[in-house]
């Protein structure tokens, strides 16, 4: 997309034009010329605009259910959005990173190959100090965890893996991720090629009075079988698609066999709170139904039927006469 001029540089433009500081021939050369940008083969792009945003808006869903998720484990205010959803090479991505971190390792068939959820130290001993019994103060010491620490944190990592697999149900329902381990050094941890191109999804969490950054790292070659899902074509037609006729009768029979709560209003009156407190047994109460009128039957808290009142057996009933129409309730 070409620069857009803001309207003091077209004024100096044109003001160079008419001075004669600037020649119009040149410039006309100087466009009709071919560019040529650099690129970076060790930085390709593999994800268009357009899938980018797909994972954004899977993150951003993921973001939601881990704010549920470690409110309830950590009790205590946790807030977690999407900060920034980058493609850099693998290479890139560890130099980013603390020396000592929490790293965790997630495979996730049928995708073949690793993910890693990275968390910062600040707050990754956060949430440590909570599961302890803390305030929630952060305290960087991953490089020196004892294995019951680990542990902890290997636990409480093992269950965001049922948001994780929520979240991208829309792109691929089949995902099964499971935590195969956790490392707190980067340079230990190579999944992929230095030039291979990931996506980091960069997610800024706030756990108390706390705050820092849990990034996932999600390789080209883990994502690529479901790359074609990413596009908005495909989540178009995927939303276009109608139900079975299978899944029509299920639904059908499951709203057949619902219970509704069903009224019959015989009548409104109005009495004043005098006469209310002076009420006793055998006092009468007026209502404002006529005995020649049909009384209104009410479905979940709507009008739906004109029904006249009876007796069946023993028991008062009432007879449907006809449906109310939406004029009959305009007109009321």
């Amino acid at each position: 997309m070409a620069d857009i001029l803001s309207q003091s540089e077209i004024d100096a433009l044109l003001s160079a034009l008419s001075t004669g500081e600037m020649d119009a021939e040149e410039l006309k050369e100087e466009s009709q010329k071919p560019r040529v940008r650099n690129y970076d083969f060790k930085r390709a792009l593999r994800f268009s605009k357009d899938q980018i945003r797909s994972l954004t808006r899977i993150h951003e869903n993921y973001a939601r259910l881990l704010t549920s998720y470690f409110s309830a484990q950590l009790r205590t205010y946790v807030q977690i959005t999407v900060a920034s959803v980058d493609q850099l090479p693998y290479e890139e991505f560890i130099r980013s990173i603390p020396s000592a971190t929490i790293l965790n390792i997630i495979e996730a068939p049928p995708l073949e190959g690793h993910l890693i959820i990275e968390v910062n130290p600040n707050i990754a001993y956060a949430m440590l100090d909570r599961l302890l019994g803390g305030a929630g103060t952060s305290m960087n010491k991953i490089d020196n965890l004892t294995e019951i620490e680990k542990n902890l944190m290997r636990n409480l990592f093992e269950g965001t893996l049922p948001s994780l697999k929520e979240a991208w149900s829309q792109v691929e329902n089949a995902l099964e991720p499971k935590l195969l381990g956790l490392e707190t050094n980067p340079q230990f941890l190579q999944l992929v090629s230095p030039n291979e191109t990931v996506i980091v999804i960069s997610l800024s969490a706030v756990i108390g009075k706390s705050s820092g950054m849990i990034n996932l790292c999600l390789p080209h070659v883990v994502l690529e079988p479901v790359v074609p899902k990413l596009s908005l074509h495909y989540w178009m037609n995927e939303q276009k698609n109608d139900a079975t006729e299978e899944e029509y009768q299920a639904l059908r029979r499951r709203v057949e066999h619902s219970l509704v709560r069903v009224n019959v209003m015989l009548g409104h009156s109005g009495i004043t709170v005098q006469e209310l407190l002076n009420l006793t047994a055998g006092d009468v109460i007026r209502l404002d139904q006529q005995i020649d009128r049909p009384v209104t039957v009410e479905i979940g808290g709507l009008p739906k039927y004109y029904a006249q009142p009876g007796k069946k057996g023993k028991r008062m009933a009432v007879q449907i006469i006809k449906p109310i129409k939406e004029e009959d309730n305009q007109d009321e």
